[in-house]
């Protein structure tokens, strides 16, 4: 009972974390993390579709293949990708509160806010699923390292910033990744391998 009512508390604060780096800082800059937030960041911007709920509908797939072929990363995604999701679109007004700051330092600190979150639901044995759910089910079929198979989807999104958007937003981005990667190694490194160790239980 103990751990499940920290798993929640770390989902809630973790969400909130979360929440705060993507509405408050990177999305008024236009900028995007990678992942599946950075893909429901890139449907925000084109057609103005609510983040979190495009990360939902994109993560179906994803989770309906995890329930019938990995029961347990399905288990150990699922509550944190419905609450943070439901965190960045509930979140979405403080966007009209953003701070006037360098872009770049919008994106070291967004970054570090949504690592932040990522982080605490990791250190807490679970995640928001996504693409990092579907890196870890890929790595299982082709024998590939789940760390090279996340970073591959990152760098594709953060590709296609620069080729929907402008090269700044590439640039900002790339520093958005480094961040988030940055702050969520810190967090997990002290729990025996962070973000993979945890999908695998």
């Amino acid at each position: 009972m103990k751990s499940f009512v920290k798993k929640g508390v770390s989902i809630l604060f973790g969400s909130i974390l979360l929440s705060l780096g993507i509405n408050f800082f990177l999305i008024p800059d236009h900028v995007l993390d990678g992942g599946m937030i950075g893909l429901g960041m890139i449907m925000n911007y084109i057609w103005g579709l609510k983040v979190g709920f495009t990360i939902i509908c994109f993560s179906i797939p994803i989770f309906t293949l995890a329930w019938f072929h990995y029961r347990a990363y399905f288990y150990n995604s699922l509550h944190g990708l419905l609450v943070s999701s439901f965190s960045i679109d509930i979140f979405h007004g403080l966007r009209d509160y953003h701070l006037a700051l360098d872009p770049a330092i919008s994106s070291i600190f967004g970054g570090a806010l949504v690592g932040g979150g990522i982080g605490l639901m990791l250190r807490n044995q679970t995640s928001t699923g996504g693409t990092d759910l579907l890196a870890q089910m890929i790595a299982d079929w082709v024998k590939l390292n789940v760390g090279f198979v996340i970073f591959a989807f990152d760098l594709l999104i953060i590709a296609a910033s620069g080729y929907l958007f402008s090269t700044q937003t590439l640039l900002l981005s790339t520093i958005t990744i480094l961040s988030v990667g940055l702050v969520t190694m810190l967090l997990t490194s002290s729990r025996g391998g962070g973000h993979i160790s945890i999908i695998e239980k």
